[in-house]
């Protein structure tokens, strides 16, 4: 009894005396308050753990007590619900819906749990991305004159014409605007080409987040059929025709997610209907730099054969570099181009100077080459392993193309399997894969998943990958 008081009272004393102390501020050792207040060690070992217990100080094995940082004060849970009034109201009408679905999109942004295979990965390995020439870039960059400055709203005049250049057919510097990566470009253009409740033509299937740009800006979005020779004209006609639409999203080049590549005879046929229709072609050309090693020579881009300006071009250089390195090429010819310019200098005013020279730093350096050359043929080679095991080990999946170039393939189902059902499983098996409903704007004609080759760390992982799939298949499929 007597010992516990002792302690109450020397807590006490102590609990008036930490004013003297700031927080952090180390108290005096326990011999010295063992010698000053005359208890025993006990008694200041048990006093200290009472205010410890308190929140009042902290104590260190080896090093003593200290004052204890005050806590942050609780913050009072408010009441947010008046919110779903605010978010809804009045927006029956609305041609642009405030509410956006992004789940298409997310699905190959989001990091896999650890120790899941990704094969839902829309961007390059760290281990296939240029991050020391990336580096030596920016930190080059950084040096240079004005870099740090107000760039021209445009972009840089050097930047514009290494565009133009890469892009051919007669394009100037002048009809190129450097843009923040291809998202935002997609974005940009169909904001000035097509008005809120119009229609616009896609590939179907397509890519994720262009239907979803095309929906947050309240457009229709109109499915063209695509086969392994890119979109159909006869449809394509039929539905301009049909639709009234003045747009089309195409990517003519390794398109998201078939792979086709729009065929020599469809090329002029494409152009020549959508300029019957009076309407624009915008040319996704996001891949051109993931062509693999036997690729072979690669189409022009559509714009390079465009004088008539249908075509609105855009090259973004992220999927070849970093998802984080987001520049990106924005090509027009007409008067469409000081609409899109204007667009684009409302929505974010410019790509931030530094990176536009260290764009410039990188393409210009002998590591660029060397680094697509690699990406090129690593690419072929991860594409090739990961063929061989799906056509070992899941030989029900059906694989109608096999491309030569980009980052995918794209993997018909057995007809009635739940795609849902079938991604839950995978994941369950450890790896991450993207189901076929978000790239169809309507209703798909089959079940589909698509599988990247680029985000895993290797060949051993690829075929890791589907040895773990042929447990999901026999759990799921019919």
């Amino acid at each position: 009894m007597q010992e516990r008081s002792s302690v109450d009272e020397l807590a006490n004393q102590l609990r008036r005396e930490l004013d003297r102390y700031s927080p952090g501020g180390k108290l005096p050792s326990s011999r010295a308050l063992v010698d000053r207040f005359r208890v025993s060690p006990v008694t200041v070992s048990r006093a200290l753990a009472q205010l410890a217990a308190e929140g009042l100080v902290v104590t260190r094995p080896g090093a003593g007590a200290f004052r204890a940082r005050p806590r942050p004060r609780a913050v009072p849970e408010g009441d947010t619900s008046w919110q779903e009034v605010a978010l809804s109201a009045g927006g029956a009408g609305d041609l642009v819906p405030r509410s956006v679905e992004a789940a298409g999109v997310t699905v190959s942004l989001a990091a896999p749990p650890p120790g899941v295979i990704e094969f839902n990965g829309g961007y390059l390995h760290p281990s296939l991305q240029p991050e020391r020439a990336m580096a030596a870039a920016l930190a080059r960059a950084g040096r240079r004159p004005g870099a740090w400055g107000r760039p021209p709203l445009e972009g840089l005049p050097e930047l514009r014409d290494w565009f133009a250049r890469q892009l051919g057919g007669g394009v100037s510097a002048a009809e190129v605007l450097v843009s923040a990566g291809g998202q935002a470009a997609l974005t940009t253009a169909l904001r000035a080409l097509a008005p809120p409740g119009a229609p616009v033509l896609v590939e179907s299937p397509t890519y994720p987040g262009m239907l979803a740009i095309a929906r947050s800006a309240g457009l229709r979005p109109v499915p063209v059929p695509v086969d392994p020779d890119g979109v159909k004209p006869h449809l394509l006609a039929d539905a301009f025709r049909a639709s009234g639409a003045r747009v089309l999203v195409c990517q003519p080049l390794f398109q998201n997610p078939t792979g086709a590549v729009l065929a020599p005879e469809r090329r002029a046929e494409v152009l020549r209907i959508a300029r019957e229709a009076g309407a624009f072609v915008v040319e996704d050309d996001f891949v051109r730099r993931l062509a693999h090693e036997d690729a072979g020579p690669l189409p022009r881009p559509l714009a390079a054969e465009d004088p008539d300006g249908v075509v609105v071009h855009i090259a973004s250089l992220t999927k070849a570099t970093s998802p984080s390195f987001r520049v990106c090429a924005l090509a027009a010819r007409g008067p469409v181009l000081e609409r899109l310019r204007a667009i684009q200098v409302v929505d974010m005013f410019f790509v931030p100077r530094p990176l536009q020279e260290a764009t410039l730093e990188l393409v210009g350096s002998p590591a660029w080459p060397r680094h697509l050359r690699t990406v090129a043929a690593e690419l072929k080679a991860r594409r090739d392993a990961m063929t061989a095991a799906l056509r070992l080990r899941l030989p029900e999946l059906g694989l109608a193309h096999v491309p030569s170039g980009g980052y995918h393939l794209w993997l018909r189902l057995p007809d009635g399997t739940d795609e849902g059902a079938f991604t839950a499983a995978a994941l369950r098996a450890g790896v991450a894969l993207t189901p076929g409903r978000p790239y169809f704007s309507a209703e798909p004609p089959a079940p589909h998943v698509r599988l990247s080759f680029a985000a895993v760390a290797g060949e051993s992982e690829i075929g890791e990958g589907v040895r773990r799939l042929r447990a999901a298949c026999d759990e799921v499929l019919p």
